[in-house]
């Protein structure tokens, strides 16, 4: 199976236009996925500094917009990529309702949906919307709670998803509770470099996998990269089990990165 290539828009200091466009880009370049992520506020920048270059197009926006939100102008915006969150956080809502959500966006896309989640961190996202944000062990009890519920409240919709199972991604690299989730709950594990990390922590899922009895092959192995230099580490990722590569990208949403992953995977022929 050859590698996948996928796209992580980051929905922080841009117009919805800029966005959009962006994620049409992506589409029609052929990535496999495209992805954005769940918080409230940027994850990077100075709050409320001016662009380094803005423009006519793109005035002096330092916001965010709210994933699920975007996710369905995005379904509805692209035509061949699967998308998803990159992740969903489990503590901003109900189970029940993150399924309804992800089935209703799922037909949205015509079937394209990964419903990504994960145990949430940043803690401003917490304390500025209400949530009580307690600690890292907390959160993901809270997330091993509520995963088996929302997977009931998928097999009980009426329409069910498009794709039945809907495919679950799990991000996080918490070796004892996270990969543990992984095993018993998700179809795709998302993790970071450098490649030696993910390819220890590759190792650790495949054992959990063993403990609980599942097949390993079942669970699509992604890795997230964010930084240039980690496009020179492809082959190195997949030496380590990486079977999905998906880069961040950010306002002003170049491109080039993502068409070099590309020209590689045709490259190199990777399977």
């Amino acid at each position: 199976m050859a590698i996948r290539i996928g796209v992580q828009l980051h929905p922080q200091h841009c117009t919805m236009d800029e966005l959009l466009k962006a994620a049409k880009a992506c589409d029609q370049l052929g990535v496999d996925t495209l992805w954005t992520w769940d918080h409230f506020f940027p994850l990077y920048g100075e709050p409320g500094a001016p662009m380094e270059t803005p423009t006519s197009e793109s005035p002096k926006l330092h916001g965010h917009f709210e994933a699920w939100t975007l996710l369905t102008a995005m379904a509805c915006h692209t035509k061949k990529c699967e998308i998803g969150l990159l992740v969903g956080c489990n503590s901003y809502r109900n189970p029940q309702l993150i399924a309804d959500m992800a089935r209703t966006v799922d037909h949205i896309s015509n079937g394209r949906l990964i419903l990504g989640i994960g145990s949430g961190w940043f803690e401003r996202d917490y304390n500025e919307y209400g949530y009580e944000f307690g600690t890292a062990p907390g959160r993901l009890k809270d997330l091993g709670h509520n995963l088996p519920i929302l997977k009931e409240r998928l097999s009980k919709l009426n329409p069910q998803p498009v794709r039945n199972p809907l495919p679950i991604m799990i991000g996080g690299g918490g070796e004892k509770v996270t990969l543990k989730l992984v095993a018993q709950h998700a179809h795709l594990w998302n993790g970071f470099g450098p490649p030696d990390v993910f390819a220890t922590k590759n190792k650790i899922l495949d054992q959990h996998c063993a403990d609980v009895g599942r097949d390993p092959k079942e669970i699509d192995r992604t890795v997230m990269i964010m930084r240039p230099e980690e496009l020179g580490q492809l082959d190195d990722f997949v030496a380590a089990g990486a079977q999905h590569i998906i880069m961040g990208v950010g306002w002003p949403f170049q491109l080039d990165g993502v068409k070099k992953m590309l020209e590689w995977r045709s490259a190199v022929k990777v399977h």
